[in-house]
């Protein structure tokens, strides 16, 4: 007992240092929401009156998930204008056109920029900052000359716009551990003069254009890295004659310490629930455990490609719903023909879960790193992504026995459906394409709040705990990608 208030003052303690820093990043900014049309805007200033700066995020990103560049330039006096594209974050009207041509959802979203753009004008040049889908976006509206546009920053750019004349003042950032977005950039570079490398500036009469790498840095870490946010104000500063040079917090590394620290909260905290009687479960022979596991696999993959449903206004969650709710299904019934009791429900144990996943979790989430209150738009989608998120996280819960089996029997559990996902995308790779990117946020689902949910599943029985964890998954799920209307 002693060990767990232990780890619940290690826990605190973190928190409280993170919460810390994170907030002094924000101190001495005036943060405010406004709208442009449709579009949700977050505006970050001091009293400072510097130049404006537009900034654009990434494919099923959000406004939150730039914030620490945002920070970073309105701390340099920089006027700031973070927004969310359409069908992202808290942005109510769902992407439409077509994402394959130029002319369909990328000049959907061009304009829906400049009309940004066109709010945060005043003296000057607009600058623009973007990262990845966002810095084709801003390239594009760049070149328009509809409005003063000015220097650019590209965080993981690529474009098919870029040459050696346009755009005329660009800083590309890419994380180290990027290789192709990093020799987009170096070519990008060496257009303008061709002995340039990474870290060089590079000049051609009007034309100025550098690239840089973030060390330690993947496609979303890279938005967080201390060296690419100096990089960004020094570059906007040259542009613009100004030398306002302000600190730049680790928020990355802080943001980080947050939320792992708010898991390991979790750990101490479950123990504290009163004790609920599970059922208990005979052992599962092998070839019970392999038939769990490769029968739903085998079935839900394909039996979802046929199921066309397109209710949902969001790229693949029709698919999603219904292969989870499938392997889930097809779980439960091969658990009840092998004789295992599924136990009872603890109210308890579900309020726990869903009080640590969708508040102190989730908050956390939202005002540092992502987007994580959904809009009420967005709650339809969640309700139906439940419908299969809930039978396959209460058959994930019992096929792992709440957390007490083996670990390998839990890892091979999370890996047949990873392995269910890439067969469903081998059998219809154009339009299954972006469950590739889901893979990532169920991976992280399962590491952060299948942890919690196993702590919590030891005391309170594995349906409170399944249940739990499959309405946070819908949440997450709901809230993560973008929406999209056809036509």
């Amino acid at each position: 007992m002693r060990g767990l208030w232990v780890t619940l003052a290690l826990a605190l303690a973190a928190i409280g240092a993170a919460f810390v820093v994170l907030e002094g990043a924000r101190s001495g900014v005036a943060i405010s929401q406004t709208q442009v049309g449709s579009t949700p805007v977050t505006v970050f200033e001091t009293q400072a009156k510097g130049p404006a700066v537009v900034i654009a995020h990434g494919f099923a990103g959000s406004r939150q998930m730039m914030q620490g560049y945002a920070l970073s330039l309105a701390r340099a006096g920089y006027r700031v204008l973070a927004f969310d594209f359409e069908g992202h974050g808290r942005h109510p009207v769902p992407m439409s056109g077509d994402v394959d041509a130029i002319e369909g959802t990328t000049r959907l979203l061009v304009e829906q920029t400049l009309e940004v753009v066109a709010a945060a004008q005043s003296d000057g040049p607009v600058a623009l900052l973007g990262h990845s889908m966002a810095t084709d976006i801003l390239i594009r509206a760049a070149q328009t000359d509809e409005h003063d546009i000015g220097p650019l920053v590209v965080i993981s750019a690529f474009s098919q716009v870029v040459d050696e004349g346009f755009p005329p003042s660009m800083l590309m950032i890419t994380g180290a551990w990027e290789p192709g977005l990093r020799a987009f950039a170096r070519e990008a570079v060496q257009m303008v003069e061709p002995s340039t490398g990474e870290g060089d500036l590079a000049l051609s009469g009007a034309v100025s254009r550098k690239a840089v790498v973030a060390p330690l840095a993947e496609h979303v870490g890279v938005l967080h890295s201390r060296a690419g946010r100096a990089e960004a104000v020094a570059w906007l500063n040259a542009a613009y004659g100004r030398d306002v040079v302000p600190r730049v917090p680790a928020t990355g590394p802080w943001t980080l310490v947050l939320l792992v620290a708010l898991v390991i909260l979790a750990r101490p905290m479950s123990r504290l629930l009163p004790p609920h009687p599970d059922a208990q479960r005979p052992a599962l022979a092998g070839w019970q455990v392999a038939a769990l596991l490769v029968v739903p696999a085998a079935i839900a993959a394909p039996v979802a490609v046929l199921v066309d449903l397109q209710a949902l206004p969001v790229l693949v969650a029709d698919h999603l719903a219904v292969h989870l709710g499938l392997f889930g299904l097809i779980q439960l019934a091969l658990l009840r023909a092998f004789g295992q009791p599924f136990g009872r429900m603890s109210a308890t144990g579900l309020l726990a879960v869903l009080i640590w996943g969708l508040v102190l979790f989730g908050l956390a989430l939202d005002r540092y790193a992502a987007n994580f209150l959904p809009i009420p738009e967005r709650m339809a989608i969640i309700a139906i992504l439940a419908l299969g998120a809930v039978p396959f996280m209460l058959a994930d819960a019992l096929v792992t026995d709440g957390g007490r089996a083996s670990p390998a029997r839990r890892i091979l559990a999370r890996v047949a459906f990873l392995a269910s996902l890439a067969l469903a995308v081998t059998l219809d790779f154009q339009g299954l394409f972006f469950l590739i990117m889901i893979a990532p946020v169920i991976v992280l689902f399962y590491a952060l709040f299948g942890l919690v949910g196993r702590w919590v599943a030891q005391r309170q029985g594995a349906l409170a705990s399944g249940l739990g964890l499959g309405l946070c998954l819908a949440w997450a799920l709901g809230v993560s990608f973008p929406m999209f209307a056809a036509g």
